[in-house]
């Protein structure tokens, strides 16, 4: 059954607990991984998912204006924005890599989804926003996959 988000801030709500576990994901990750410039990697996205929770709550504070906070936001089904898979101590590279593409893709397609149900104006754009720094992060980790798992074999 679809998650209903009540309000915009309960939508806010929602993506900012997904950055607080996006952050808490790139640090386990960042723990896991033997080669420092991944590892260095993982924790620059933590940081980044961190700046994406700051942004959020900014909007959720009134810090920035996005229009009435008390709005109904269409139905989401949120079991398309959540991986279930926590990394775990015996994942591979390439299993770390594909886990992190995973997490970006649901949160690209979450952030896209609130910005059609938000429809125009500021809170659409930083839904917009943040998707594209979303796809962003996949690029990097398909980057990599590509020129070190996929050239490895």
């Amino acid at each position: 059954m679809a998650e209903r988000f009540e309000s915009v801030e309960a939508a806010l709500d929602f993506a900012i607990g997904n950055e607080v576990e996006a952050h808490a994901f790139y640090l386990e990750l960042a723990e896991k991984m033997d080669v420092p410039a991944m590892k260095q990697v993982f924790e620059e996205f933590a940081a980044e998912e961190l700046g994406h929770k700051a942004r959020l709550e900014a909007v959720k504070r009134g810090a920035r204006s996005v229009g009435a906070m008390n709005e109904r936001v269409q139905s989401l089904g949120l079991a398309d924005y959540l991986v279930e898979s926590p990394p775990q101590s015996d994942m591979t590279y390439a299993e770390a890599l594909i886990l992190a593409m995973k997490k970006e893709k649901a949160a690209y397609r979450l952030y896209l989804d609130l910005a059609g149900a938000a429809g125009t104006g500021e809170l659409a754009e930083l839904f917009r926003s943040l998707a594209a720094e979303e796809a962003r992060h996949k690029l990097r980790f398909e980057i990599e996959y590509d020129d070190v798992v996929l050239k490895e074999n």
